[in-house]
């Protein structure tokens, strides 16, 4: 059977380009909303952290009906970290429009999705957005396009997809950059005619791919992906089974079946081949199971992840204010909802270690794991975590380290502290143009050389400068890399912070707390400017006595301390260091609180 009433694409692109805006112009001209109806902008970003930090960390359905065919559209995320979202998706979609930003032009993640697509044999569409910026360089960005299809070997058809420009925010899309659009009727007229109808076999038992999982407190866990096969039923009796362990089957029940229309999920009797669907009723339904009729048992291959790149231990909190601020505090609680994420993020890895008390978790970056941390804090959990570490493989006996791919933007001028802070991480420049007045520099550099490198490249750069990298492949090891040039400033003994203490010890360093903040012996409180860590008493106060001085009515003035977010402390935090994570404070301290037993575990390290 041909559906022609039926697409199913993707829109994939680098972080910040515009997809999610798209998206939300697509659905109002394709009546999505009522005339009259207020919408939020960035629609598709429902998370409260994906609309704090303006990106897209889960991929998401949805649907707009034109010209009879409804075109089944799934918004990615664009950054790096969150790439196997991107992957697993994939499978759902016949077809993908790769957004590139008219002043950009292809970027780290727009190289990775699209070699991704390609690897599938997916039929493309190259969306050129943002072309009313005032920067805009239309030609030379269909240029790089056409060349990073070539260097990563896309096929004749691949190479010939359309080229459409659009506006994003505007709301418009032309066939030609030179004649500004109204609509995005080229668009959507472009996707019906490029997009081949699917093909499917209705008649056949019923296949259905789990790409994705929600979860519902009443139904339970809900299963989303695409019918390969069969038609699905609600109330059908199915058997799940895996690709990759075909030994294992379980029979269940689809209690309840639903089809995406905009931005809801609708109830629906049944639905055919090609359909994206979502179901409840069985229970342990993972990400990459197929749901087949009983009578025909057939899993279908799932897309290989790539794996993980860095890792950090997630431990049960120890310190003295332990179990004071957290909801969860157990080692049971931690480990329940660290595997509970499993089920939704196929990137993600848990490991038990040696301790009950400690987990293994890595996943593709700093940020990957960062999101996860704060979702787990704001739920109520209280942990600590390990500073980041990246994950070296042994081939043929030789030690390999994750390399990452970099592009920095900057101004002309500010590129020499760049150079030079690349040259100490091992960074290899491998390709370097003029945009305008801005530099573009492409490095392979040690993921572990990124590791506390976005402060220091603002700072550098004076704020102007853009960088974004993504994983490139393994290479032997570099050597050593410094990771910090700087000490910490920990706190004495435990009590309030004073503002005579603070002032006391903000001559040695920057300060990252205020007065009236509790503290304990072994918390870092501050930086030092030197490769060394100085203990500083801030619940000192003055020593009060009968006499008055002429200078002792002046006010004491604090410098205002750094607050560290979250991707902050895990960037500055050292080896001998670990971050306190609880729903209402992030407080960075020494793995061995005494002063005395850390001054003797250090000469000892030394000695050794």
């Amino acid at each position: 059977m041909v559906r022609e009433d039926l697409r199913n694409i993707a829109i994939i692109a680098h972080v910040d380009h515009g997809k999610t805006t798209l998206v939300d112009q697509m659905l109002k001209q394709a009546g999505t909303f009522r005339e009259n109806q207020v919408v939020e902008e960035r629609v598709m970003d429902s998370g409260a952290l994906e609309r704090e930090r303006g990106i897209t960390i889960l991929a998401k359905n949805t649907s707009v009906h034109y010209n009879g065919v409804k075109i089944n559209i799934i918004d990615t995320p664009g950054h790096a970290d969150f790439s196997g979202e991107v992957e697993r998706v994939l499978k759902m979609v016949s077809g993908v429009l790769i957004l590139v930003d008219a002043a950009e032009g292809p970027m780290p993640q727009t190289r990775f999705v699209t070699q991704k697509a390609l690897e599938m044999g997916l039929r493309l569409i190259i969306v050129i957005n943002k072309i009313d910026r005032p920067d805009a360089r239309i030609k030379e960005v269909i240029d790089e396009v056409l060349e990073l299809l070539m260097d990563l070997d896309a096929s004749d058809d691949q190479l010939e997809s359309p080229f459409v420009f659009c506006s994003g925010r505007e709301g418009t899309a032309s066939l030609d950059e030179n004649t500004p659009g109204k609509d995005l009727t080229p668009l959507f007229d472009t996707i019906l005619a490029h997009f081949p109808p699917l093909d499917m076999d209705d008649k056949g038992p019923l296949q259905i791919l789990v790409s994705s999982i929600d979860y519902n407190d009443y139904v339970g866990r809900i299963g989303i992906g695409r019918i390969e096969r069969g038609v699905a039923r609600q109330g059908a009796d199915v058997t799940v089974c895996n690709y990759n362990h075909p030994e294992v089957s379980r029979r269940g029940k689809i209690v309840n079946l639903y089809e995406i229309e905009g931005l809801n999920r609708v109830p629906c009797e049944s639905a055919s081949a090609g359909d994206i669907v979502c179901f409840s009723g069985l229970e342990k339904i993972n990400i990459g199971d197929t749901v087949c009729a009983s009578e025909c048992v057939e899993p279908v291959a799932f897309v290989k992840i790539s794996e993980p790149t860095v890792e950090m231990i997630f431990s049960v909190n120890d310190s003295p204010f332990a179990g004071k601020e957290g909801k969860f505090v157990t080692s049971r609680h931690l480990r329940e909802r660290l595997y509970r994420e499993l089920l939704r993020d196929v990137s993600l890895r848990v490991e038990d270690t040696d301790s009950t008390d400690a987990f293994r978790v890595s996943g593709r970056g700093e940020m990957h794991l960062s999101i996860l941390i704060e979702t787990m804090r704001r739920e109520g959990y209280e942990f600590q975590v390990s500073s980041p570490k990246v994950l070296y493989k042994e081939i043929d006996g030789v030690k390999y380290e994750p390399i990452e791919r970099l592009i920095v933007d900057v101004p002309g001028d500010n590129t020499g502290p760049v150079f030079q802070s690349m040259g100490e991480r091992k960074g290899e420049l491998v390709h370097m143009n003029a945009i305008g007045s801005r530099m573009r520099l492409e490095f392979l550099v040690p993921a572990r050389g990124l590791f506390g490198y976005k402060s220091e490249f603002l700072t550098d750069t004076k704020g102007e400068g853009v960088m974004s990298s993504v994983f490139f492949e393994y290479q032997p090891y570099k050597g050593e890399i410094a990771r910090r040039s700087t000490g910490s400033l920990v706190a004495f003994e435990t009590g309030e912070a004073v503002t005579y203490g603070l002032f006391n010890a903000q001559g040695r360093g920057m300060l990252f707390i205020d007065p009236g903040t509790p503290v304990y012996e072994g918390m870092v409180v501050g930086c030092s400017p030197k490769d060394e860590d100085i203990n500083v008493n801030v619940c000192k106060t003055k020593h009060l006595t009968n006499t008055r001085s002429s200078s002792s009515d002046d006010a004491l003035r604090l410098i205002p301390p750094k607050h560290m977010s979250l991707e902050e402390a895990l960037e500055f935090i050292g080896d001998d260091e670990l971050l306190e994570v609880t729903p209402l404070n992030i407080r960075i301290r020494k793995r061995i609180l005494d002063s005395e037993l850390r001054a003797k575990a250090r000469a000892k390290a030394k000695l050794q």
